[in-house]
């Protein structure tokens, strides 16, 4: 329990404050409750409705991952070379050619920057003076221009080529770096300014052009002192697509401030290239809108794979610089509505925790960034007021918040001047630890002095392994393919991976050539060991969770990902790679056997349906393909680099190409459009016009679809195909629909709502479920009892307490806990429909997952009888 606090203690007050009309002019201090609930903003539609993402979006989030010769894939590239190139000095001039005017951007009404006016702006303050230069980071979903500004003092490329190699030092030498006199004097402490992450949260952006407009001219001696001792680098809007419709979300339907994990985005992979290549020891995200104003430092739980009293000492330091120059505006409750600022690890007990990386802040503390925080700044002017509130009333609102998040920026370049000596050697000690694999330090009033109020819930470490190996070899492997994947994605962040030169043995076991090796002593082992361990349960340390709770690439990405404990890596045969080796592989005669265990194995069977190629499933799931469509076969082996092996099998029935309809969020839709499926986005809105159900062949419905928001025609119309057709539905929203059908008789039982983890399941031998991984993601798990007639257990939930990692209580009557699920079926099929108790395709994290809804997919599309 906390017991220092310079304001009264207020265990739960985000969601009231958040809730709360931000003009209110008083907002008295909530008293505690049993279990808070925080604004949890999850990905199944915002707006409870399903996903009507346009296909171009999905195709530049994915342009990435299928081909580098792609058009959107080689942009992508060369914007990432443009950022990493260490070779030009500062300025960096550039006439960015401008954006048609577009009267309907959202900004406007707010008397802010539409995004059209940021092009001619940016320009506009590279020709003030030698110190704001504007590089294209990259582009967002729907198309615009990604723009970072870097302030500072002119550099030769003689003095850009010097930092770079004292950068690299610190990630790569950090003994070396501690002891280096020319980073202590002479490195620029690297700052970054992300704004805007969440489309209708608009101010930062705002107040950050205001203030490189004031950095480009000021001639005071502090501002000369900050650029030349450190750089900053502006990302003006990560969400152009968002600012101009007014949308939390990106032109593809992400909030992009959930997906750091996996970077299914190219705004997200467009930030995590500036953070690796830019490495910056403080950083800020301006969102809003919490009334007073919230500051990072959070709430426990605090992410265990952190260095986290380095981070804690910094963060909170800053926090109270920003709490006083936000408070020092003079804007008051009775005269403006506005409340002081909070800082959520000194003023609350639990509900805004830094646990999971999936947050900007938090994913940036793992390369290097040793002050790091989410700044809610205070007058709600989107949503609900955004549509309500006269013109004259948001725009105060806005100028409030422009000022609050100028202030923010002002504290913490201020900070950053200051104490820029301590900020590196922090970071230094960040990247020290993890190449030494030296132990974290846990949290106290001890090893943080200047930080009142720790206590024992403040402490999360964890135990490192020594290494992890990715072994090679089909036989070791589940999916070759899966594997590839996730090394490409480790070395995407920054993860060192090394690979086997021959048989090696580690620990107990012997490993074949080929295997891979990711060491954990290295400056990043915190991320390494972010992504690929299990994680924790962590069910009894508070009532509920912010977001996410559970995530693992190694058990959810379909490969196999074994931790090696105690083995020393001295001798090994290993040499780092800069990319996985290509798996793809077509056996030189026979049919042909393509696993469908791996959502680029079901693409790849899709694009061959779709070219006529006579496919058929085996009883296993897996696809035959003829020997007759063995050069088609090679060009998908090389396009989605997946095998297809020899095999005398012949298959059970024809594959045909599929259609799908589909109610459901957007991280379904486009793990669909992965997948290669024709894929009609569907709602009431839709089929009440009139729906043309002969131009698809099955059904997917798990959000924004209820049977009874349909009008006389649509409903008859629905019911109508799915007399000839199958439906794939996840979670209550497919149960209800399947009930109103009245296709498979079960029984669907809700468990707690926030509840969300990584769970071991079991599954049947059938052909859905043959070679499905034996761990699966839920969130507001679903599960299937009174199973009639016909009704088949595909997947059930492990017996014991299925969840690994996450958290997942009881509800408050006691019931939908684990226990009540353990057991239990998790998926089960009949003749015309398959149903998800799971989430296996939730916000790209369960890969391993997706291609038991493709089987599901094409099982349905085949779907006949009368109910």
């Amino acid at each position: 329990m906390r017991i220092t606090r310079t304001v009264p203690a207020r265990p739960v007050p985000i969601t009231a404050l958040v809730l709360a009309t931000a003009g209110s002019l008083l907002l008295t201090p909530q008293t505690a409750v049993a279990e808070p609930r925080p604004p949890v903003h999850r990905e199944t539609a915002t707006e409870g409705a399903a996903a009507q993402t346009p296909l171009s979006a999905a195709r530049r989030a994915l342009a990435a991952a299928k081909s580098e010769s792609t058009t959107e894939a080689a942009a992508e590239s060369a914007s990432a070379a443009v950022l990493g190139d260490d070779s030009r000095g500062y300025p960096r001039r550039q006439v960015l050619a401008p954006d048609p005017e577009n009267p309907a951007d959202r900004s406007i009404k707010l008397g802010l920057a539409p995004y059209h006016s940021i092009a001619p702006k940016l320009n506009a303050l590279q020709a003030l003076g030698d110190r704001v230069s504007v590089e294209v980071a990259g582009r967002s979903a729907g198309g615009h221009r990604l723009y970072l500004v870097t302030v500072t003092a002119p550099e030769s490329a003689r003095q850009a080529r010097a930092q770079a190699r004292m950068r690299e030092l610190i990630e790569n030498a950090p003994a070396l770096a501690a002891k280096s006199p020319g980073i202590k004097q002479d490195y620029k402490a690297p700052v970054f300014l992300n704004n805007n992450i969440h489309g209708n949260e608009w101010e930062g952006t705002d107040a950050s052009l205001k203030f490189i407009e004031r950095l480009a001219t000021a001639g005071d001696s502090a501002t000369r002192d900050l650029l030349a001792h450190s750089r900053l680098y502006f990302n003006i809007t990560a969400n152009p697509d968002g600012r101009i419709a007014g949308t939390r979300a990106n032109a593809g339907g992400f909030d992009l401030n959930r997906d750091f994990v996996t970077a299914s985005q190219p705004e997200v992979r467009a930030m995590r290239r500036i953070m690796i290549d830019k490495q910056p020891a403080v950083m800020l995200d301006l969102h809003g809108y919490v009334n007073g104003t919230l500051i990072e430092p959070t709430t426990p739980p605090h992410g265990e794979n952190y260095e986290y009293d380095l981070f804690l000492k910094n963060t909170y330091a800053n926090a109270l610089g920003m709490e006083a120059a936000v408070n020092g505006l003079g804007y008051t409750a009775e005269k403006d509505g506005v409340q002081p600022a909070q800082i959520p690890f000194r003023d609350q007990e639990e509900g805004w925790d830094d646990w999971p990386p999936i947050f900007t802040p938090q994913y940036a503390a793992y390369h290097g960034t040793v002050a790091a925080h989410t700044v809610e700044i205070p007058m709600r002017v989107n949503n609900a007021d955004y549509a309500s509130l006269p013109v004259t009333e948001l725009r105060r609102r806005s100028a409030i918040n422009v000022d609050v998040a100028g202030a923010a920026l002002r504290a913490t370049l201020d900070f950053v001047r200051t104490r820029r000596a301590s900020l590196v050697a922090d970071q230094i000690e960040v990247f020290r630890r993890g190449a030494a694999g030296a132990a974290q330090v846990p949290v106290s009033e001890e090893t943080v002095p200047g930080v009142p109020g720790i206590g024992p819930e403040d402490v999360y470490t964890t135990t490192f392994p020594r290494a992890y190996v990715i072994p090679a070899g089909r036989s070791a492997q589940r999916s070759a393919t899966a594997a590839a994947r996730l090394v490409d994605h480790l070395l995407a962040n920054d993860v060192r991976v090394t690979r086997a030169l021959r048989d090696f043995r580690l620990g107990s076991r012997t490993y074949a050539k080929g295997s891979y090796v990711v060491d954990l002593r290295q400056s990043k082992r915190g991320l390494a060991n972010a992504l690929l361990a299990d994680g924790r349960d962590i069910s009894d340390k508070v009532s509920v969770m912010y977001d996410i709770s559970g995530w693992s690439l190694g058990r959810l990405w379909g490969a196999t990902v074994e931790p090696v404990t105690r083995a020393g890596l001295a001798g090994a045969p290993l040499r780092p790679v800069s990319a996985a080796a290509r798996v793809g592989y077509v056996a030189p005669r026979g049919d042909l056997r393509l696993r469908l265990d791996d959502p680029r194995e079901v693409a790849a069977l899709n694009s061959l349906l779709q070219q006529g190629v006579p496919a058929r499933r085996a009883a296993d799931g897996s696809a035959i393909v003829p020997a007759s469509a063995r050069a088609r076969a090679q060009a998908a082996a090389r396009t989605y680099d997946v095998a297809f092996d020899a095999t005398k099998a012949k298959g059970t029935a024809p594959l045909h190409r599929t259609r799908v309809a589909a109610a459901v969020t957007s991280g379904e839709l486009l793990a669909l459009r992965e997948m290669n499926f024709e894929v009609t986005p569907v709602s009431p809105g839709v089929l009440n016009a009139g729906f043309d159900w002969s131009s698809v062949d099955v059904l997917f419905v798990s959000a924004g679809l209820d049977h009874g928001d349909l009008n006389d025609g649509a409903r008859s119309a629905l019911d109508a195909f799915l007399d000839g057709h199958g439906l794939v539905g996840r979670g209550a929203t497919g149960a209800e629909l399947n009930a109103a059908a009245g296709l498979l008789a079960v029984k669907p039982v809700e468990g707690n709502g926030d509840a969300n983890g990584v769970v071991r399941v079991a599954n049947s031998d059938t052909a859905l479920m043959s070679g499905a991984p034996s761990h699966g993601f839920v969130y507001a798990p679903v599960w299937f009892t009174d199973l009639g007639p016909g009704v088949r257990v595909e997947q059930s939930y492990a017996t014991g307490n299925p969840l690994v990692s996450g958290h997942w209580r009881p509800s408050q009557d006691g019931t939908g806990g684990p226990a009540d699920a353990a057991g239990r079926a998790a998926v089960v099929s009949g003749p015309q429909a398959v149903l998800f108790g799971t989430e296996p395709m939730f916000r790209d994290h369960p890969k391993g997952e997706f291609a038991q809804v493709g089987r599901a997919l094409f099982s349905m599309a085949d779907a006949t009888g009368t109910r």
